[in-house]
């Protein structure tokens, strides 16, 4: 049987009493009108100081809002199952649609959300590493046959209700994105001899599986690590090269691109009529339209911003000195900063789901890390939780409102939230 050990939260620690109180981080928004992306560019309009929101209750006191006991500890998962994940720590390689929850692997299995128990199986249905995209009631994989198809299955029985293909001249399609109306998909462009140096992306009618257009890209930029999103008639996208690249969605025409800092690692958050990217110690928001700088929140010194996450409206983003922050997505103003993992010595979160009051923020590898629960409201540490199976495998999280699921390596915890 698994242990589940339960991380208590808020035991002062040894630093934490040594540590003197004051210093905050320096907040910086830049009005609408600045553009482009030098790291040499002006900042203004200081914004002001944020308090400590990470305070947790002393084991032996009252405990907060969402914890399970005085001790602040985790609750016990509902079920874990050992799956066939093959996970490369992306977002979209673990989702829960239709009172099933289904982690990338081979065979690809949709598993009863309630109970653990596998519903449905689908042999070489998944290419490990393309993301799992849900939408429309639909499920769309890049198949695992490499066959050129893109292929659509229905998420609570695993049936087949979609497939699409481009033409003999392309190799292994992926789909990247998709909105309403299209599946967004990049390909290989396939040579004479057989090889291929260039890719094209295209737009697939999700009703037909007809090509609607397709787009080829650059010379040098390439078909993998790939992330992209769909904001309104946009569809953004980065990728290995450091490239940002905005396209009309209706004809795939392309609006603007411009490069990013190398630490961004191509991971970015999309909301209303913004892109915000992390780029080191700077976090900034074009507009997504044309490219002009909107606002940029800093990090403090030798601090870089991770992967940011936009939900309900809320930006939700750690950095590397271990404060997690809360600001709002439109404006960049600061809602709250959490400290609370300074003195645990965990590992911040990169992937952020929200369920309830409770925002569910899954780490790295990290002794000390796992699936950390913060309060929406203050950023406070709630519990984290940890399975200690040592597995070297990033943690991700998905939720379907009433549980949130943890996949750690091959091993998937439900727990209730």
């Amino acid at each position: 049987m698994p242990k589940y050990p339960s991380t208590a939260v808020g035991r002062p620690s040894r630093r934490r009493m040594l540590r003197l109180a004051g210093g905050g981080v320096a907040l910086t928004v830049l009005g609408t009108g600045a553009s482009g992306c030098r790291e040499d560019s002006a900042d203004g309009g200081e914004g002001g100081n944020g308090g400590d929101g990470g305070k947790s209750p002393d084991p032996g006191g009252k405990p907060s809002e969402g914890a399970t006991d005085e001790y602040g500890r985790a609750p016990a998962p509902l079920w874990a199952k050992t799956t066939s994940a093959r996970t490369f720590g992306d977002r979209d390689e673990l989702v829960a649609e239709s009172g099933v929850v289904i982690a990338t692997g081979d065979p690809l299995t949709g598993l009863d959300t309630k109970t653990g128990k596998a519903k449905w199986q689908l042999k070489g249905a998944a290419i490990p590493g393309a993301p799992l995209l849900l939408g429309n009631g639909t499920l769309y994989l890049a198949s695992g046959k490499y066959d050129g198809t893109v292929v659509g299955y229905e998420p609570a029985s695993g049936k087949e209700t979609w497939r699409s293909r481009l033409d003999k001249g392309y190799r292994q399609p992926r789909p990247i994105a998709l909105d309403g109306k299209q599946v967004y998909v990049v390909a290989e462009i396939l040579n004479s001899d057989g090889s291929s140096h260039t890719n094209v992306i295209a737009a697939l009618d999700s009703g037909t599986g007809k090509v609607v257009w397709k787009e080829q890209r650059d010379l040098g930029t390439e078909q993998n690590g790939i992330h992209a999103a769909v904001q309104g008639r946009y569809l953004v996208y980065t990728d290995f090269k450091d490239n940002l690249t905005v396209r009309d969605t209706a004809t795939g025409r392309q609006v603007w691109t411009q490069k990013t800092a190398k630490t961004n690692y191509g991971f970015f958050a999309v909301h209303q009529n913004l892109v915000i990217v992390p780029q080191g110690q700077k976090l900034q928001a074009f507009g997504i339209s044309d490219g002009a700088e909107k606002w940029t929140v800093r990090s403090e010194k030798f601090s870089s911003f991770k992967e940011p996450a936009v939900l309900d409206g809320v930006l939700y983003v750690a950095d590397s000195g271990s404060t997690l922050w809360a600001l709002d997505a439109q404006t960049g103003r600061k809602i709250w900063q959490s400290k609370a993992l300074i003195d645990t010595g965990a590992r911040v979160p990169a992937r952020f789901v929200k369920a309830g009051g409770t925002l569910y923020g899954a780490t790295d590898l990290d002794k000390q890390g796992g699936v950390h629960a913060f309060d929406v409201k203050t950023g406070a540490l709630r519990w984290t939780f940890n399975d200690d199976s040592g597995d070297h495998h990033a943690w991700l999280v998905a939720t379907d409102g009433t549980h949130l699921f943890a996949l750690h390596g091959k091993k998937l915890h439900a727990l209730p939230t």
